[in-house]
This record gives structure tokens, sequence and C-alpha cells, in this order.
């Protein structure tokens, strides 16, 4: 028998990319609630309940209300809100950061989908504390510029729509150091000092690209951007979506790479004495629908690659990936 899939919120930006990824799907069954009962405490529960596993793109005290509505122990929750990514009992869904994670997902009942900004950020500094590489009082500082989409579907409207001029400009936010990522980015690396972390929003669609800046006499063994670069490149060997650069950064990166795809590519940029480390990944995708879709793979035990991108340029081949791309920046430009 298929699973019975829920997508709690399908009408939000999260959600929507979801159902789009889900909806040709012959191996699970999506259930749906009509628009004039989505609202209803007493449909949704019998919906949620009826599910072998839902979906959450809610805001977090819906999430949690959603949560609550759970009456028996098979319905399983994937939460893309920020509600329980530091939760007691649930796992945080990012299956790269080791072979035990991917295993405590696959026997989950509640896993936390990560934020994008957090994606980003853990995907460089988990591995280099694992390692024993940064120690976990390291100074960090993070910039992370993101396309507008992140802000969901009041922002999408406000730069599409309700465009002002200070909005064709970066925008800086986030600037009382409490960002909503902020917590899960010290909970899951287990840094006791906070990061300064400063986001950026940007006039374009989708994409992300996360920095952080590195001192080598700072790090254990004073190793240099090619060091990291190597050490980060045998952490990540053999996994599907996240890939290392093969030679440090040049010239220059854009933040709008690998868009419509679940794939996070890490650039380690530097010298023998300064580093930084880049995450450059679509928002709605690994930062997103994408990494909701390989968890829910994942804990139904189903191929983890399928269907996680929108239309892959990875999928193509060569002289078709370029169309794609030409196309792509005709429309949104080169993101330099």
């Amino acid at each position: 028998m298929k699973p019975k899939i829920f997508i709690d919120g399908s009408e939000g930006t999260t959600g929507l990319q979801i159902y789009q990824r889900l909806s040709d799907r012959d191996d699970v069954s999506l259930l749906t609630i009509s628009e004039k009962k989505r609202k209803d405490s007493k449909e949704r529960a019998k919906i949620i309940n009826s599910a072998d596993l839902i979906i959450l793109c809610l805001p977090d005290d819906v999430a949690r209300e959603s949560v609550s509505l759970i009456d028996n122990d098979k319905t399983r929750v994937i939460d893309a809100s920020t509600a329980h990514r530091t939760a007691p009992g649930w796992i945080y869904g990012l299956p790269e950061l080791s072979r035990e994670q991917r295993e405590k997902i696959a026997n989950a009942k509640r896993v936390a989908n990560p934020g994008c900004h957090a994606t980003g950020f853990i995907a460089a500094v988990y591995p280099l504390i694992t390692l024993g590489i940064m120690p976990n009082d390291y100074p960090l500082t993070c910039l992370s510029l993101t396309g507008y989409s992140g802000g969901g579907k009041k922002m999408i409207r406000d730069y599409e729509e309700e465009k002002t001029p200070e909005m064709y400009a970066p925008r800086l936010y986030g600037l009382d150091m409490h960002h909503k990522h902020l917590p899960e980015m010290i909970h899951v690396t287990g840094l006791t000092r906070p990061p300064v972390f400063c986001p950026v929003v940007n006039d374009y669609y989708n994409g992300i690209s996360v920095t952080i800046t590195l001192h080598s006499d700072l790090l254990t063994g004073r190793p240099t951007a090619e060091d990291i670069r190597r050490k980060l490149e045998s952490y990540y060997a053999g996994e599907s979506f996240v890939i290392v650069a093969p030679e440090l950064g040049s010239g220059m990166l854009e933040s709008n790479w690998g868009v419509n795809t679940n794939m996070l590519e890490i650039t380690v940029s530097g010298d023998d004495d300064l580093s930084i480390v880049t995450s450059r990944f679509d928002n709605l995708g690994k930062g997103a629908s994408g990494a909701a879709v390989q968890n829910m793979n994942i804990m139904l035990g189903i191929d983890e690659e399928k269907s996680v991108d929108i239309e892959s340029m990875f999928a193509m081949d060569e002289d078709d990936r370029k169309i794609r791309e030409a196309l792509y920046y005709a429309k949104y430009g080169a993101g330099d």
C-alpha cells in the first residue's frame, strides 16, 4: 500500500514546491483538504491521523498545533517551520552530517527540516568542529546572501508587485543578532560562542550563498585554505547532494547557483593564512522543499534522490544545460 502523505500548509511557498515535487509520484498518495476546511481543526486532525507522514509548512504556533492533533503512534512528521529544530525528541534533518544522522532520520518519528541559512552554515562548520580543526569557541563571522523568495509570500509580493527604491539593492537584516536560525546553528554544531551572523536579502528570486571567515592561526594545526578544502572534500565524499569545489575559489561566486535543484556546493577560497568557506544552494531546494522531500524519502525507505529537484540542470545533457542556463540568466541575470 502506498504511504499516505499530507502537506499541511501546501498553499505556502515551501508547501507548493513540495507538492510540485510529489504530484507526479506513483509510489506515494497525497492527501488533500478543501480550501474551506483547511482551518477546521477537526477536519485537519482527521486527515493528519489518517496519514503515514505529514509535512508541516506552517507558522511555528500552527505547526505545534498540528503536532498536538496527532493521537496515534503511526503518523510521522517532517516540520519545515522553526518550531522544533532544537526541541528534545526531534531529529535534525540534515542527513549529510554523518552516517549516524542519516540512520536517525530513517528511523525517526519526528524530523525538523533545517532552515536555509542554517543549512549552509552547518554544512561548513559541523565537519570542521567534528574533525577537530575548529574549536567550538571559535569567534565565527557569517554573511549570508539570499534571494527574496526566502521571505515567503509577502516578501515575494513586495518585490514583484510593490517594490520600493531601496529594494533594488541588497538589504541587511537580523541586525539585533537574534535571527530565528541562530539557535539551530549553535545547537547542531555545538558552538559555545554564538557566531556574528548577518543575513542579506537581494533583488533576485532564489539562491543563497552562506560564507564564514577563518584565520588559520586560530585553528588547530594552522591549516591553509587548501588544507581545509581537502578536509571538507574528504568529509563529503560519496554524498549525492553536497559537493566540494575541486579548486580554491577565484574570481566571482554567484549566489543563484544550483537553482531548482537539491545540490549544495562548498567552495573554499583564500591562502595560507586566511580562508573563507562558502555554501551555495537553492534556498527553496536544499534550503527548504528539496530537503523535506529528501528526508521523506529516507524515512520511507525510498531512493533518497527521487523527485528532489525541479527540472534539474544536472539531469540534462551539456547542450540542454547550456540552453537552460542561457534562458535562466536572460530572465534573472547572472547574479554576479
